[in-house]
């Protein structure tokens, strides 16, 4: 044994009565990652399949590990799922877990690759400095792509909670909506008001450099008091790029008053229904995830659906469409698909949709569900489906007001266009619930954004910046991003913001096509960008033009949402 190394003890448990997952496939990527990394000499590898409970505690014992991961089931407030002598499930409880890990001093990180093991990680990091857990259930390919991440960068020398943040990154990479479901817990976290270090290229490493970010400006100034002896603990965050939901430990969503407030006291009643609607890129999923972890936090099983990730042959029917939704929700739920024992044709799909969720789904959960459907706009472009499964979902708010089994469901609904299909107005869920239209950031807003990457500007520097780009989430981060990084400066920023040549180039044109595509909107769009005041154009064009996150309203009006898209358009539009 290498008593340098650092030792790696990876514990794998699947009960035969327990649904079948791809644990060989996960230890056999973090083997190889491992022995093909810079770093591999450093590391010592001992894998444990089928683990018993005495088998955890005699590995504890022998290893001495430093790093502990289990891979397999995760009960949420009951434990982790071992298997016994018979290989069935025994469930280990999560105050056990912790004596356990208490008397492991050795142990630096704990990953638990286990489905709504966030439980698990907030009392296990009280004796460990960093543990890992999922707030929700994850999919076989989240939990390996997140495991090839996390040990790659480990094995090139990084820290862990870079690590972390590259096994997040890696899922997302992939194309698999579940970057959020990996949750990083530190012990003796530091409150949200510490200064963040972030980590940017040096010479000596093209991944690093160090630069503490006050996040408020009375901070700021307690750090350059000369005369204070008291040394600033920081907390290390990697500079993500921001394409992409915020994840919920970053240090780079903002808060938007009263929104977030206003969508967690709502989410926490019964039977309530949530809308958020905003253009492309303004934030609705990083809202949405924080909404769907302030439910778990209050105890709720929470699932995500994002529409994008149908199948377009599903969308041929309702009666496929309805069947698909079923089917994803009790996978997410971890429950088993019996479709067939409740669906029946003769009394429709609407009908037999709703028995499987009041007599299956909801009567075996004891804890609320929260709902999130996300990008449901492409529901829209099919309204034979839309024109049931919105008043369904109407239908299902409604009964939460007065049944009480109903009022065990929350919905969360996300949508970036206008609702142009025909649908009754007391049919449609379009005009009831908490309805949230984001906003972009005040200027305020933008100056906490400045300075959380680190840049030290004054007044006429952050109006300069939004002169380009206004308050828009997306195109504010990416250019503080590429700034803090200083792979650009401000002054060359606003040289080149409004054209191809620049860091929105690839952003500008799908615009651009999406524009030319359609000649009503390019129409619309011309007059936009020529006019000096608001422009009234047929309302179905401006609120396109809206949905797209080129416009916004004035009045009756609409005016170009800033500056950058005036002046792009007004040059490849051909506009005087």
């Amino acid at each position: 044994m290498n008593t340098d190394a650092t030792r790696i003890l990876i514990l794998a448990a699947n009960p035969t009565t327990t649904t079948s997952l791809r644990l060989e496939e996960e230890v056999r990527e973090v083997e190889d990652v491992l022995k093909s990394a810079k770093y591999r000499d450093r590391f010592e590898l001992t894998k444990k399949s089928a683990v018993r409970t005495r088998d955890m505690l005699q590995a504890m014992i022998e290893v001495k590990p430093n790093i502990v991961h289990f891979s397999g089931h995760g009960a949420g407030t009951e434990g982790l799922v071992l298997e016994d002598d018979a290989g069935q499930p025994k469930t280990v409880r999560t105050d056990t877990l912790a004596k356990l890990f208490k008397l492991q001093e050795q142990v630096t990180c704990v990953v638990l690759n286990a489905c709504y093991s966030e439980v698990q990680a907030n009392e296990i990091v009280q004796h460990i400095p960093h543990v890992i857990g999922m707030n929700q259930a994850i999919g076989d390919d989240a939990a390996r792509e997140f495991a090839i991440g996390f040990y790659s960068a480990l094995g090139a020398g990084e820290a862990i909670e870079a690590a972390f943040g590259y096994g997040c990154c890696n899922i997302g990479l992939e194309g698999i909506p579940e970057e959020l479901t990996p949750i990083l817990k530190q012990r003796g976290e530091l409150a949200s008001s510490a200064p963040v270090v972030v980590e940017e290229p040096m010479p000596d490493n093209p991944r690093k450099l160090t630069v503490v970010v006050a996040p408020n400006s009375s901070d700021a100034e307690k750090q350059s008091e000369p005369s204070s002896p008291k040394v600033t603990t920081t907390k290390p965050v990697v500079l993500a790029n921001p394409e992409g939901t915020v994840s919920l430990n970053s240090p780079f969503y903002v808060k938007r008053p009263p929104i977030e407030d206003d969508c967690y006291e709502t989410i926490e009643q019964e039977g309530e229904l949530i809308r958020i609607k905003a253009p492309r890129q303004m934030g609705k999923s990083s809202l949405m995830q924080r909404v769907l972890n302030h439910a778990r936090q209050q105890g709720h099983r929470t699932v995500y659906l994002n529409f994008l990730s149908i199948d377009s042959g599903l969308l041929t029917s309702l009666n496929s469409f309805l069947r698909w939704f079923c089917a994803k929700v009790s996978e997410e739920l971890e429950l088993k698909n019996r479709l067939d024992d409740y669906w029946d044709d003769n009394i429709g799909s609407k009908s037999s949709c709703t028995k499987y969720f009041e007599r299956y789904l909801l009567k075996n959960l004891s804890e609320p569900l929260t709902l999130g459907l996300d990008e449901v706009d492409q529901v829209f472009q099919h309204p034979e489906i839309a024109q049931d499964f919105f008043p369904l979902l109407r239908n299902w708010n409604e009964d939460g007001k007065i049944k009480p089994q109903w009022g065990k469901l929350r919905l969360v609904i996300v949508h970036s266009k206008e609702v142009y299909i025909p649908l009754n107005i007391h049919q449609s869920p379009f005009n009831v619930g908490l309805a949230i239209d984001l906003p972009e950031l005040t200027k305020p807003q933008v100056e906490d954004l400045v300075s959380r990457h680190g840049l030290n500007w004054s007044s006429v520097e952050i109006e300069q910046l939004m002169s380009i780009v206004d308050g828009h989430p997306y195109l504010l981060r990416k250019a503080l991003y590429k700034i803090a990084r200083r792979e650009l400066t401000l002054s060359e920023f606003m040289q080149v913001a409004p054209t191809e040549e620049g860091l929105f180039g690839d952003h500008l044109r799908r615009h651009l096509l999406n524009l030319e595509d359609d000649p009503e909107l390019r129409a619309g769009m011309q007059q936009v960008i020529s006019a000096t005041k608001p422009v009234c154009l047929d309302p179905s064009v401006a609120f396109k033009l809206r949905s797209m996150g080129l416009v916004e309203l004035q009045g009756n009006g609409v005016i170009p949402l800033c500056n950058l898209y005036r002046l792009y358009f007004r040059d490849r539009l051909g506009v005087e």
